[in-house]
């Protein structure tokens, strides 16, 4: 049985087209990649061997997925059934989110044709082993998880059904849980080994924390900013209780991240730097007043007796993802102290980033538009 829309609009639209452009662009610069090489398409040093798509195609990539597990802990382990509705919607984002930095990945590497080689050749005293295994399993206990939706979408629905079933989802719930803390911590855990290079407001031996603790507030504010947009764009209601809970669950998580990390500059004496005038002293400022500590308030505020605007929930959520975005650019390279070494991504890293964006939200159309994710949430 084919597909058949759930969604009164047309797959393609001004905005499709558009981003299909983009793809097209994309699709250019990779070919020039893997023809020419690395060198040829960034302006990478060695000096400066972490860029762009590092920072924006892996570490932001795999924070801004975190919304599957947190949402998925938050329905199946915590019993929260009131969120439900948001668990297909996440697990999706978090699905293509996975398999784009998959390809993300691909192209970053030197020898993008050898990635397979970590699946074979083992090496358990990596750090970056653990995380690309620790990827490569909860990007298929995603897809697993995905899959009652797209049997649905093909008409299987015993079979979907069956893989709907508490004893498959609750396993596959605590696996996604357990992996997601392995390598969202493991990827801070990487910048352990740059302790003279990283700023020491970033830099501490409890990056690989920081790291989980705000991939959980990035997940929720991810929920809840594409929760209020696909609702816009699909013409489907959102609930204004549901977007209160998760600003409830973002600020709560915001105020633990807080805690832990300026508990950590203050004890161990590097709150100065904080105010030492430097471009990494500014940038810090920046990520954890405006990327932290005001949306905190605010959602604590909107999540009350306070203003119930979606649109100021939508804002502060906005907020919270610019503020782990900066994090994640900020400890891969803006940061850095390499005396004389400067770096700019070249045009073809910033058009190879945007495409692997584009396809993010092409694919996630055409699986609102004709897979039951909205008709799911509608009946929930």
């Amino acid at each position: 049985m084919s597909m058949q829309t759930q969604n009164k609009q047309p797959f393609l639209s001004a905005g499709t087209l558009l981003l299909l452009l983009v793809v097209g662009l994309f699709a250019v610069v990779a070919i020039y990649r893997l023809i020419f090489g690395i060198g040829a398409t960034t302006n990478l040093t060695d000096d400066v061997p972490w860029g762009l798509w590092v920072a924006a195609d892996i570490m932001v990539g795999v924070a801004l997925a975190a919304g599957g597990f947190t949402i998925a802990a938050t329905v199946y382990i915590l019993n929260l059934q009131q969120y439900k509705s948001l668990a297909r919607p996440a697990v999706l984002t978090a699905f293509v989110g996975y398999v784009i930095v998959a390809l993300g990945v691909f192209f970053d590497v030197g020898k993008p044709f050898s990635l397979w080689h970590p699946i074979f050749m083992w090496q358990p005293h990596s750090i970056m082993f653990e995380v690309v295994w620790c990827v490569v399993i909860y990007t298929t206990v995603l897809a697993l998880e995905f899959a009652p939706s797209f049997l649905e979408g093909i008409g299987k629905e015993s079979l979907a059904k069956a893989m709907r079933a508490k004893s498959v989802v609750i396993p596959l719930v605590i696996m996604a849980v357990t992996l997601s803390f392995l390598h969202q911590s493991s990827l801070g855990a990487l910048f352990l080994l740059m302790k003279g290079k990283l700023s020491h407001l970033w830099w501490s031996t409890m990056l690989p924390y920081n790291f989980f603790l705000s991939a959980v507030a990035v997940g929720l504010a991810m929920t809840s900013f594409e929760t209020i947009v696909a609702g816009r764009i699909f013409r489907h209601p959102v609930s204004m209780k549901i977007l209160q809970g998760l600003a409830r669950g973002t600020a709560l998580a915001l105020a633990c991240y807080a805690v832990v990390r300026l508990g950590d500059i203050i004890v161990k004496g590097n709150l100065g730097l904080a105010f030492a005038g430097t471009r990494g002293s500014m940038l810090f400022l920046l990520e954890i007043g405006l990327g932290v500590l005001l949306p905190m308030v605010m959602l604590f505020v909107l999540s009350k007796g306070g203003k119930r605007d979606e649109n100021s929930i939508l804002f502060a959520q906005m907020l919270v993802i610019g503020g782990v975005i900066l994090n994640r650019v900020d400890i891969v390279y803006l940061s850095q102290k390499v005396e004389g070494v400067t770096y700019t991504p070249s045009w073809m890293e910033f058009a190879l980033t945007a495409g692997l964006v584009a396809i993010i939200l092409v694919l996630f159309r055409a699986a609102m538009l004709y897979l039951p994710i909205l008709k799911h949430a509608e009946l929930e």
